[in-house]
């Protein structure tokens, strides 16, 4: 039998200083998890619970060391109030609703300090020490790229597409390799607009709220600015975009040549994986919503392709992956 998660969260709470709080939803995200905005209702104060069910595939372990980490380092990650990691939940500091994606369409002259006071974020990792983290290797990106020729490119054409997929994870594997070179950094993997908070009464670095760090790896310094600034879920201005790359590389003092080189590979790599995650999540969770947000992807990916290091692939995926119609995109639609 399921556990009752209404009844092992209120025996969670009850354990807490919350048990008596006002509860609200909150969105979610594209996992497993749940949460609820607590309100004490004698002081007004808040906090968010996250409920996290480990029979869903969920553990919160990896949230609360990523959150320690990063609060080590005076980062802005939520301070963490209570926790029952066998259970899957946590109490976590309210950072508020002030996420970069809702700030900006509200004042617009915000866009270029906060995707600067972001990308200072990820120029202060490189700079820190990182924590004991699975490298994100040219093997695992090249499988985790391939994932579309089975979720996007299978369910399209009713297809097995096992030969393409081998024949493209090998020639992708050797650019990697090619091109991914030097010391890791710590990835926060989901680095973007709907994950970051402003955070305006704070100072400095402590200004950018971070939220969905679990998934963090240690990858190449390129791959979190990808995230941020190639984003699937809003388009990011190129002069935006061009002004972060230029000053991420002014202020680290790495090679330009061979950081934009990075910055497109790990592009494609990005967005072919979101494409195929999107498309698993439109077929098997029915949520139709994420197929809205792949011709914003697509357009991220042939851009990338434009790039000399990425010739061995270019015709072979165009060639190969129909583009996101609507009648195609009508097709992953779950029947």
């Amino acid at each position: 039998m399921m556990p009752d998660r209404t009844a092992l969260t209120a025996d969670f709470l009850s354990r807490t200083v919350w048990g008596n709080a006002q509860r609200t939803n909150l969105a979610g995200d594209a996992s497993n998890r749940k949460y609820e905005r607590l309100k004490d209702p004698q002081s007004g104060k808040t906090a968010v619970l996250m409920d996290a069910p480990p029979d869903s595939g969920e553990n919160i372990r990896p949230f609360v060391r990523i959150a320690t980490h990063l609060r080590s380092l005076g980062l802005s990650a939520p301070e963490i109030y209570a926790q029952d990691e066998v259970l899957g939940f946590l109490i976590l500091e309210d950072l508020g609703d002030d996420l970069f994606a809702r700030a900006i369409p509200s004042s617009p002259n915000l866009e270029l300090p906060l995707y600067t006071a972001a990308t200072d974020i990820l120029i202060s990792l490189r700079h820190t020490p990182c924590p004991d983290l699975v490298a994100y290797d040219p093997p695992l990106m090249a499988q985790q790229a391939s994932l579309l020729f089975d979720t996007y490119l299978g369910r399209l054409t009713g297809l097995p597409q096992t030969e393409v997929s081998a024949l493209f994870q090998a020639r992708f594997q050797d650019i990697l390799h090619q091109t991914i070179q030097g010391p890791l950094v710590m990835m926060l993997r989901d680095y973007h607009a709907e994950n970051l908070l402003w955070l305006p009464d704070r100072e400095g670095l402590a200004r950018v709220g971070l939220l969905d760090f679990q998934d963090a790896m240690l990858a190449h310094p390129a791959y979190d600015l990808v995230s941020l600034l190639q984003d699937a879920r809003r388009d990011v201005p190129a002069v935006v975009e061009q002004k972060m790359i230029a000053h991420y590389i002014d202020q680290t003092g790495t090679d330009d040549h061979a950081f934009r080189t990075a910055y497109a590979v790990l592009g494609l790599q990005r967005n072919l994986r979101i494409i195929g995650v999107f498309a698993r999540l439109v077929v098997t969770r029915g949520k139709p919503a994420y197929s809205r947000l792949i011709p914003r992807v697509w357009a991220h990916l042939l851009r990338d392709l434009d790039h000399p290091a990425l010739a061995p692939v270019e015709n072979m995926l165009i060639r190969t992956l129909p583009a996101p119609t609507n009648t195609n995109l009508q097709k992953l639609m779950p029947i």
